[in-house]
């Protein structure tokens, strides 16, 4: 009794570890006793007993059974109870009825790293127990004193609900009937230095509109998805050796309403649909879309891992958007950030009064840069929090793949930390060994259990085979992102034309590695923010030359190999840098000479898809080949694209100076023709090129059998195909 009394003061207090060990239905010597604690009741009844009687200077209410009443008692018996302060009666199930619903094989695997679906135990999922409906709460929470479930349906009081402790494992639990889907909850966790945490679960499916931070109770149903065909197909998709042009957008600031609000999912959907494959592309890729609080971190602040941002509406809405691209044959890549997380205190920080998802050592868990906390990839179940989260986007939302974010600030300890703000690993390198793991295992299951998914690295270093598979000794990653090409050509790009003949080699070194990794090559948001300035700006010349060199530049893109990305915006030529606060300025797209750039986005993807030598051999050296990469004075570049069937020849002439009667090699003899000129008035060019076809003459040149004679246009590009 000694011990009984002192967990009953302990749960007056919110100091009780395990409140089943008080609450509900006990045996004591010969008789039974059912408790109940109701901080906010003035009278409380076990209903069909009568009233229970309050423990004095408690609100422990409590009630006598002899063993013939215990019989007639229900399994899941219902207590009611008049608030204090009031006269209305309530009435609920007793959570303190049910048993542990988390077994322990879940729990092993868990505590391992190596639970694929821990979100479907974790966090808040409506269920029916013994055919009573309510939800079951579980969250990761170890080395604390106490977590309850706290929300509208208590007051938000943290004693009304405290959870059951399971141990080892550092999960709590419990099952509360009668609650509905959306009803707000948090978690109120008691540390061990007795300090109060109120915490969003980290597992949420949904959570409230900014500037609210409350986790909200998902639905509990199947989404009616309508893409089998779509899933069939990716599954035997040979995407090395198909064309893969990705429209890179930020859903916020795309397009919006009349009033300049934010579009639901699926008001976007027809709009986004009918742009993207007007434009030809593949696919397009979300910049972050799980709940962040910030509009201006553009998502990359991420504080419901789960859960996707409320501002465009519900997950269903979500899945909605991601169906309909399936049914028009456009992939949905999501960009995914594993590489840190806000300070904020409602979320993953400190989350319990102490580093457990973040890394204790600061060495190695802030981004000072950033202000931003990194994850502890060492640490199992925080691995496990990661690489479940990669398989429940792509399971439960049939995302296509996944950009995995700032890559290069995960596998180095040192990545923008001076000297004595990092330590070395165990072998005394610089490598972070966790997080390299971590990106190997990542990669293996979402390669083994979603074939034809993606995976891409935003990479921006020469760490070796980041795209090659684990079992050979590479990160696993499909592909990654060509910053050292997309760097040089802009720096090419912006310079004026007089001067790019002393630079030539920032065209031509991208070979010298272009197949050393399965790239993309990315022209991102990156590129047009940060007083960077917009794509089309950064061209030289005056307004027809900045055009043009835009014109060329995505020849360039398109020419070279690799899979493309570009960022919206860029297709027609916005004048603006990219702001995340306004949308894209769609006026311009109607005025012909933005509108030519546009038509011409869309031919090179048109090309790029029903080219074979524009995309097969992607990652191949035998896919390209120099004509003439030497003609640095007259900053022309000339090369062949192969594929098993076919070539194109590709010719950029980086000045504004017409050249007529260039003679270039050609792999066969006989007529060529133009699929494509950049100068074209089509495109709001000056029209110049070739009429008609340009026939060989018989003369070898430049390593090949023949050559062709033909009219450079300025600052533009010729593709030409043989003529049938």
């Amino acid at each position: 009794m000694v011990e009984t009394r002192q967990k009953q003061d302990q749960l007056q207090q919110g100091l009780l570890h395990d409140p089943f060990d008080i609450l509900g239905l006990h045996r004591e010597g010969q008789a039974y006793v059912v408790r109940a604690f109701m901080p906010s009741a003035e009278e409380v009844e076990l209903e069909g007993f009568g009233a229970m009687a309050r423990r004095e200077n408690t609100d422990l209410f409590e009630i006598s059974l002899s063993r013939r009443q215990t019989k007639a008692l229900p399994p899941h018996y219902t207590l009611s109870w008049i608030e204090k302060g009031t006269t209305d009666r309530h009435s609920a199930i007793s959570p303190y009825t049910f048993d542990p619903q988390i077994g322990d094989l879940d729990q092993h695997w868990f505590s391992e790293g190596r639970h694929l679906h821990a979100y479907r135990f974790l966090g808040a999922h409506m269920k029916t127990i013994d055919g009573i409906e309510g939800c079951q709460f579980a969250v990761w929470a170890p080395n604390t004193r106490r977590v309850s479930v706290v929300g509208d349906f208590n007051g938000w009081h943290g004693l009304r609900h405290p959870m059951r402790n399971r141990g080892y494992s550092g999960i709590w639990e419990l099952f509360i009937p009668g609650l509905c889907e959306h009803d707000a909850y948090q978690f109120e966790i008691l540390t061990q230095q007795d300090e109060l945490r109120v915490k969003v679960d980290p597992y949420a499916q949904r959570m409230s509109l900014r500037p609210q931070v409350n986790s909200l109770i998902a639905e509990n149903r199947v989404y009616p998805w309508q893409d089998g065909d779509w899933m069939s197909r990716r599954k035997h998709w040979d995407w090395q050796s198909t064309p893969v042009s990705i429209y890179e957008l930020h859903l916020g600031s795309w397009q919006r309403d009349e009033h300049g609000d934010f579009l639901n999912y699926r008001d976007i959907a027809p709009r986004l649909i009918e742009y993207v494959k007007a434009l030809g592309y593949s696919h397009i890729e979300l910049l972050p879309i799980m709940e962040h609080p910030l509009d201006e971190s553009w998502g990359y602040q991420v504080t419901g891992f789960y859960a996707p941002t409320a501002r465009f509406g519900s997950p269903d809405d979500l899945r909605f958007l991601i169906n309909e691209c399936h049914r028009n044959d456009i992939g949905v890549l999501l960009d995914w950030v594993p590489g840190h997380f806000p300070r904020d205190a409602h979320a993953l920080a400190q989350f319990t009064g102490e580093a457990t998802y973040e890394h204790a050592d600061p060495k190695r868990g802030e981004h000072k840069d950033w202000g931003t906390l990194v994850f502890d990839y060492g640490r199992n179940e925080v691995k496990n929090f990661l690489v479940s989260n990669a398989v429940y986007w792509l399971e439960e939302f049939h995302i296509d793949g996944l950009r995995v974010d700032a890559v290069a600030s995960m596998i180095y300890l040192d990545y923008s930390r001076e000297e004595g703000e990092w330590e070395p690993n165990e072998y005394g390198g610089r490598e972070n060994l966790e997080a390299i793991e971590f990106l190997k295992e990542l990669n293996e299951v979402v390669h083994a259990q979603f074939p034809g998914a993606l995976t891409i690295a935003e990479e921006s270093t020469a760490w070796p085979m980041v795209s090659r598979p684990v079992y050979i000794g590479g990160l696993g990653f499909s592909m990654k992102w060509n910053m050292g090409w997309m760097n040089d050509t802009l720096e090419y790009m912006q310079k004026d034309a007089i001067y790019r003949k002393h630079h030539h080699d920032k065209l031509t070194f991208s070979q010298m590695y272009a197949y050393s990794e399965n790239f993309v090559l990315p022209f991102s948001h990156d590129e047009v923010v940060h007083l960077k300035r917009s794509m089309l700006d950064k061209m030289p010349g005056d307004a027809w030359q900045k055009r043009a060199n835009l014109r060329l530049l995505y020849a360039w893109h398109y020419a070279h190999p690799g899979k493309k990305l570009l960022f919206m915006g860029c297709e027609f030529g916005q004048w603006e840098e990219w702001s995340s606060t306004r949308p894209l300025s769609w006026h311009l797209a109607g005025e012909p000479s933005h509108r030519g750039i546009q038509q011409l986005v869309s031919d090179l993807n048109r090309i790029y898809r029903d080219m074979p030598a524009m995309h097969e051999r992607d990652f191949s050296h035998d896919g390209f080949q120099w004509i003439d990469c030497h003609d640095d004075d007259q900053s022309i570049l000339s090369m062949v694209r192969w594929s098993s069937s076919q070539h194109v020849v590709c010719i950029l002439n980086f000045t504004p100076v017409p050249r007529t009667r260039y003679r270039i090699g050609v792999p066969e003899s006989g007529a060529y023709r133009e699929i494509l000129n950049t100068d074209s008035s089509y495109y709001g060019g000056s029209n110049a090129g070739n009429q008609g076809e340009l026939n060989t003459s018989g003369i070898p040149l430049m390593g090949q059998p023949d050559s062709i004679e033909l009219s450079l246009p300025p600052l533009a590009a010729l593709f030409l195909v043989k003529a049938a």
